[in-house]
């Protein structure tokens, strides 16, 4: 393994939270008052996959997918959510990653009642049940009881959520917070919508729109790294793609596979 790739394996160590992070970035459209579309972009069946790659390398993938299921919260009907991520190729023989995320959440609001994990990084393990609260504003973890108000996701019910938000007014430069319970913390994120932009993915291009999350400079980031995630501008308001320096290299993550679709994903043809 050269430097370059142990500075991936390092990443993957994480329990693949680069691609939790790209797949939340788009939460905060409307973060202080969100405008949620009237009929949802996704429907129970839906699967996704996504590939995260360290310059020509394939370092992780992550299976996310929807699930009708007969467990109701406050006698609500929820969906469940299941995102698995591993590690992939020469990576997972050095530092195997085996994780799963998953969250129920309510068929109306999108907010998530119950949120678990159940993370294997190499020798690492840690699981977590997560409960929320929101008429009490409290969260309730394994390490303990964490108050809040407004709206707190898990990084899976973001992503779907934030796939239902009313996105017509953006303007060029418009910044927004996210908030999202993540290894015993609220996190926040600035998000700036940047534009609409063509994208291309495994499964060809299609129409975007492009935002920039804020990442915190450290041991994996450059001091002026910059994020970029795509978002299909369509009703599915899908992330095919993402792309984030780190102090050696680059990781993209690409959509790789896609079925079960409310709607048509439409490509653009040349």
């Amino acid at each position: 393994m050269t430097r370059s790739t142990n500075k991936f394996r390092g990443m993957a160590g994480k329990g693949l939270a680069l691609i939790g992070l790209m797949l939340t970035a788009l939460l905060p459209l409307y973060a202080q008052q969100p405008v949620k579309l009237d009929e949802p972009t996704f429907k129970a069946g839906e699967e996704l996959n996504y590939r995260l790659k360290y310059g020509w390398f394939t370092g992780a993938e992550a299976h996310l997918r929807v699930a009708d299921t007969d467990t109701k919260f406050e006698g609500k009907p929820a969906w469940h959510i299941i995102v698995d991520g591993k590690t992939a190729g020469s990576f997972d023989v050095f530092y195997k990653v085996r994780n799963r995320y998953e969250t129920f959440i309510d068929r109306s609001t999108l907010e998530p009642y119950l949120y678990t994990e159940d993370r294997h990084e190499a020798k690492y393990k840690h699981q977590d049940h997560v409960e929320f609260d929101h008429a009490d504003g409290k969260i309730k973890a394994n390490s303990g009881t964490y108050p809040f108000s407004g709206q707190v996701f898990d990084f899976p019910s973001a992503y779907y959520f934030a796939r239902n938000l009313d996105v017509s007014k953006l303007k060029i430069g418009d910044k927004f917070d996210l908030r999202y319970f993540l290894d015993d913390a609220i996190q926040t994120l600035t998000i700036t919508y940047m534009g609409k932009e063509k994208a291309e993915c495994s499964l060809g291009t299609f129409n975007c729109l492009k935002f920039n999350p804020t990442i915190i400079p450290g041991r994996i980031f450059k001091k002026n790294s910059k994020l970029y995630l795509w978002v299909t501008d369509d009703r599915n308001r899908i992330p095919v793609r993402a792309h984030v320096e780190l102090i050696v290299g680059s990781v993209t993550m690409d959509l790789t596979n896609a079925k079960g679709l409310k709607y048509p994903l439409n490509t653009i043809k040349k």
